[in-house]
Parts: C-alpha cells; sequence; structure tokens
C-alpha cells in the first residue's frame, strides 16, 4: 500500500519528523524544519506524502504542498541525490525557487541546502534545466481539503491546515510557468532558452500569470 496523503491531528514533533494521528493510527513521516516549524500538536493537518519502500523500512516523507513532494521525486531522477538530499533542497528553498535556479544555472542558490555541494548542485541543473516542472499528484483536488473534515465531522477552516492554501498557490504558479512555457516553444524558441527567460523574467519582477509571464519572457528573448 502506497500512502499519498494524510489528514489528521498532530500528536508529537521532533528535530526531523512529525507523528500524526489518523483515526486512532499514528503514522511518523520525515519532515523538513521548513513545514515542521507550520505544525502544532493537537491541531489538524494535511500532509502530502511520498512513500519510500526499501528492503529494511518502509520510509514517509511528509510535505506541506504536492508540488514539493513532486519536486522532491523528481530530483532523484538525478544520479546522486537520494532523499535526504532533495528533502534537505525543498527545506531550503519553494518549489517556484529551485526551479529558477535550475533554469538560470544558479548552483549557489541551491547549494543553501544543508550538505548540497557544488558539483551536486552543477549536476541538478545539467540534469534539470529546460524541462518543465513536475505535475502534482492531487491538482483537481488541491482545495479539497479547506473544506473536508477530520474524520470526526468537525469541519476544519483552510487557516488550520498547513498546506491547503499553499498548495492552490503554487499550482496556479507552476501551471502558469507551464502554460507560459508551452506558449513560447509553440513560437519556435527552445525549450531550454524559453525557460530560462521565463525564470530571469520572474526574478526581475513579472507577475505569475501566463499572458504576463509570455510577454515578459519576449521582452527578455527579444531585447
Amino acid at each position: 500500500m502506497i500512502i499519498g496523503r494524510l489528514k489528521g491531528v498532530i500528536d508529537a514533533i521532533s528535530a526531523d519528523s512529525v507523528l500524526i494521528d489518523v483515526n486512532g493510527v499514528g503514522y511518523v513521516a520525515q519532515a523538513g524544519s521548513r513545514l515542521l516549524s507550520k505544525l502544532q500538536i493537537g491541531e489538524p493537518a494535511v500532509l502530502h506524502i511520498e512513500t519510500k519502500v526499501t528492503e529494511s523500512a518502509i520510509i514517509l516523507y511528509a510535505f506541506a504542498s504536492d508540488q514539493e513532494r513532486a519536486w522532491f521525486v523528481r530530483m532523484q531522477d538525478v544520479p546522486g541525490v537520494a532523499g535526504k538530499a532533495a528533502n534537505a533542497i525543498l527545506d531550503a528553498m519553494e518549489p517556484s525557487e529551485l526551479m529558477d535556479a535550475i533554469m538560470l544555472g544558479d548552483n549557489a542558490t541551491i547549494q543553501k541546502a544543508k550538505g548540497v555541494g557544488k558539483k551536486l548542485a552543477e549536476r541538478i541543473i545539467g540534469e534539470l534545466s529546460g524541462k518543465p516542472p513536475p505535475l502534482g499528484r492531487f491538482q483537481s483536488t488541491a482545495g479539497f481539503e479547506a473544506t473536508s473534515s477530520t474524520g470526526g465531522g468537525d469541519a476544519i477552516s483552510p487557516e488550520a491546515l498547513p498546506g491547503s492554501e499553499t498548495d492552490v498557490q503554487m499550482g496556479a504558479q507552476m501551471g502558469a510557468r507551464r502554460d507560459a512555457l508551452s506558449a513560447l516553444t509553440n513560437l519556435g524558441y527552445g525549450q531550454s532558452e524559453a525557460a530560462r527567460a521565463i525564470a530571469r523574467a520572474i526574478k526581475e519582477g513579472s507577475a505569475n500569470e501566463t499572458a504576463a509571464l509570455i510577454k515578459a519572457a519576449l521582452k527578455v528573448l527579444s531585447p
């Protein structure tokens, strides 16, 4: 059985993991400090989960959004990037910041992650540059948590669920980037060239909306 998402009440938090009670069953999941700082013992939460199965253990990795989980999986396609390194990178930056660093060849930003050196950062950029962002697993139900219940029947407000609003926002941002990338490649630009232009446009302050990104990226491509 592969666990993809857990919705329940936080029972305990340690330096690198969280215990969440789901209808009386406690699940332990590894998590970064950025997510752990948003969780509170006794409060409801939704955790997006990536399940890793090995010969000796089943490890759950928890994320605030499905976009983060998707990037966690994508980075492990890079030789030498294991779960620990991928988790450290996503703990140090948002998926949008990671994507921009990859497209702009900014290995210094990726090196902000604990345990990630220059060679590994360069390898990540070399392997993933020019590729579209990964698709989240639950894009069509990204806002579901905001109106559902914990299992006890009590409604949960969006503010009480770390990750529900974050997932919607990240999904919209990544969707705009994918659409802009598709539009530029349809105009004849190479995928890597177009991706770098979009990342540059965002870094220079363009809005995260498809039309605005296309317009700003075209200016970068045609100075």
